[in-house]
């Protein structure tokens, strides 16, 4: 048997658990591995096994050297068809309690009876600050991966200097509509004429407790302590903040978005075309529906994989959608709506 030390680089991809990060984590994975890693793509259970369920059992196949491992979350057992409570699972983050597992998962890979080679680089998302951690622990090197866009990063940086200069959180409910969120914030560098509403929409809380808030500001001031940090974004968009961030943050920014077109550049393993991210079931009818239609003549409506609205508001959105005049197509998860949904029982 080959000596470890001349086998191939092992990354160890870990995203944070809702769907706009695992999708982006798990393109990058498949481009690290058409570039001659070995990896292993580390969910949560509640996720590993929601994949399992939507996917069905060739999502999680891999390969010999494309690999799938699962962690605990530290959550109480929650329904594999809804979204989880959020506000929970990033005070788990936040409390380390995915630290242990993850520690545990890498001596496990470590041991020289593995069969796998040593893990020689850590990507953790830039919200799962635990990573950083483990990496410091067992020196093995760290780059967070920020999935979303350098000036969301720049905003979130800011969420404590917004505390100290009294900005946020906000008085009352009232500053949500009596023109402060005007304010400028042109103080924030790479953001020329930035406002306080153009920031990331948690800064609206009323709550200097509010989990979403402090995880957030937190998780991004922690990634100043990666390796490196990689930005799914590309220079000519955002090249002020980026510059910006530069100077403010350590570790050198690499950009390497939009990861959906560079992903088109470089063929697809055929074994792993039937590795998705989806966590719900798709539904390949609509396709042929749309097909049915003239271009720019269908209204799509998503509100994404964690929002979660009343029955009202979901009966008001229906009767927008329907008095438009225009054909439509709403993505509805069954979770959407919190407790049951009477206008869905009555529609269909």
């Amino acid at each position: 048997m080959g000596s470890r030390v001349s086998e191939k680089p092992h990354a160890v991809l870990v995203p944070y658990p809702s769907q706009g990060h695992i999708t982006p984590m798990l393109k990058l994975a498949k481009l690290l591995h058409y570039h001659g890693f070995h990896i292993t793509f580390v969910n949560t259970e509640f996720n590993h096994h929601r994949l399992f369920q939507s996917q069905g059992s060739l999502a999680l196949a891999g390969l010999p050297d494309f690999r799938f491992a699962a962690i605990p979350d530290g959550m109480p057992p929650s329904d594999l068809n809804a979204t989880q409570d959020l506000q929970a699972l990033c005070s788990s983050i936040q409390k380390n309690f995915l630290l242990r597992p993850f520690l545990e998962l890498l001596e496990r890979l470590n041991k020289p009876s593995s069969d796998v080679p040593r893990v020689t680089q850590i990507v953790g998302d830039g919200m799962m600050s635990f990573c950083i951690d483990a990496g410091n622990k067992l020196r093995i090197p760290v780059v967070a991966f920020w999935t979303a866009s350098a000036c969301g990063l720049m905003g979130y940086l800011h969420f404590h200097v917004l505390v100290q200069r009294g900005i946020a959180p906000l008085k009352d409910e009232s500053y949500l509509s009596n023109g402060y969120l005007d304010k400028p914030m042109d103080w924030i560098p790479g953001m020329k004429n930035i406002r306080l509403k153009d920031l990331p929409y948690f800064v609206r809380t009323t709550d200097p407790d509010d989990v979403f808030f402090n995880f957030l500001g937190s998780s991004a001031r922690r990634v100043a302590e990666a390796k490196a940090i990689i930005i799914n974004t590309f220079d000519e968009l955002e090249r002020p903040v980026l510059d910006a961030l530069s100077v403010l943050l350590p570790p050198p920014i690499y950009t390497i978005g939009p990861l959906n077109l560079l992903s088109h550049r470089f063929p697809e393993n055929p074994y792993l075309k039937s590795t998705g991210a989806n966590l719900w079931k798709e539904e390949a009818g609509c396709v042929e529906w749309l097909d049915g239609h003239d271009p720019r003549s269908v209204v799509f409506v998503n509100f994404g994989s964690i929002t979660v609205m009343k029955n009202e508001q979901l009966v008001e959105f229906a009767w927008g959608l329907a008095n438009s005049g225009y054909n439509f197509l709403w993505v509805v998860r069954g979770d959407l709506v919190k407790g049951k949904s009477r206008f869905f029982r009555r529609s269909l």
